[in-house]
């Protein structure tokens, strides 16, 4: 295991950060714009952006990476579809809740197939995540079959963090981001096209939120993520990933005006305790941020 000082995971923390920002500007575009048409187009940017520091090492991949990055890229793309067509048929805090058991997914799933253990720190940790999420989510309710669909985006999300460990360290982290990026893309290209979501971008608050979901949390974001996930495991990786919850709903304070309640706020604290307790090294990327968002 990597010193605390060596670690990888505050690089995580900080993607995280930028995904929690960008809900509040892709809610605003998602009013003005159909959804799978703005995921295809954050997912073109993303392509396009890693293109041209991408066609080298590609062109070095091996068979195995290729269908490595197209089968990691594949799960990308039906957990954000699984995710949206239940938040479709539930609510959006059964949704955000049940979202974040990827977090006690991963684990299991590194457990099951690889034989992977998470140290006991680390339970501690999915343990306050899970308490958390409840705290700022509420226990779920909604549709059976909406939820269901949510429950399939969270194993799809589980099973695309195990499957980066394995094949991250092996592979070219441009190359697989790239493929994941560019798979993304053909998949919501497809479902805008036959959900007749077919139009052109307009405006700046659209174009606002391409450009910072395709550059930043798309492509640098996604980029990081797999670096990170090359050095470290899928329940570390999984743990600071649920850390865009709290920092979504801190943002939507700050930048949209959202009101918090105590229980929302209870439940930020206990995530973030979790961390702290779980990995020093992403607990002092915390301390560093979480100033600056005040």
């Amino acid at each position: 295991m990597p010193s605390p000082e060596r670690s990888p995971l505050p690089a995580l923390v900080g993607v995280t950060a930028v995904w929690g920002v960008t809900f509040v500007q892709v809610q605003d575009a998602l009013e003005l714009y159909p959804l799978f048409a703005f995921l295809a187009v954050r997912f073109a940017i993303s392509t396009a952006v890693l293109a041209p520091f991408a066609w080298r090492p590609l062109r070095r991949l091996s068979r195995e990476g290729l269908l490595a990055g197209v089968a990691v890229g594949t799960l990308l793309a039906a957990a954000y579809g699984l995710q949206t067509a239940g938040l479709e048929r539930t609510t959006v805090a059964s949704t955000g809740f049940i979202t974040g058991l990827y977090v006690v997914v991963a684990p299991l799933l590194a457990l099951a197939l690889f034989g992977t253990r998470a140290p006991a720190a680390v339970w501690v940790g999915v343990a306050c995540a899970v308490v958390g999420l409840v705290l700022l989510n509420g226990v779920p309710g909604g549709s059976a079959a909406g939820n269901a669909l949510v429950l399939g985006a969270a194993i799809v999300t589980g099973v695309q963090i195990v499957l980066l460990e394995r094949f991250a360290p092996r592979h070219d982290v441009t190359a697989l981001t790239f493929l994941q990026m560019g798979t993304a893309l053909v998949g919501f290209a497809a479902l805008a096209v036959a959900t007749g979501q077919v139009e052109f971008p307009r405006g700046w608050t659209v174009w606002a939120a391409l450009v910072v979901t395709g550059v930043f949390a798309g492509a640098l974001g996604f980029l990081v993520a797999t670096w990170v996930q090359a050095r470290t495991t899928a329940a570390r990786a999984a743990l600071v990933f649920t850390l865009e919850a709290p920092f979504a709903a801190v943002f939507g304070v700050l930048i949209a005006g959202e009101v918090l309640g105590w229980t929302g706020w209870l439940g930020c604290a206990v995530m973030m305790t979790g961390i702290v307790l779980a990995e020093p090294a992403a607990a002092e990327a915390l301390r560093r941020l979480v100033p600056r968002a005040r």
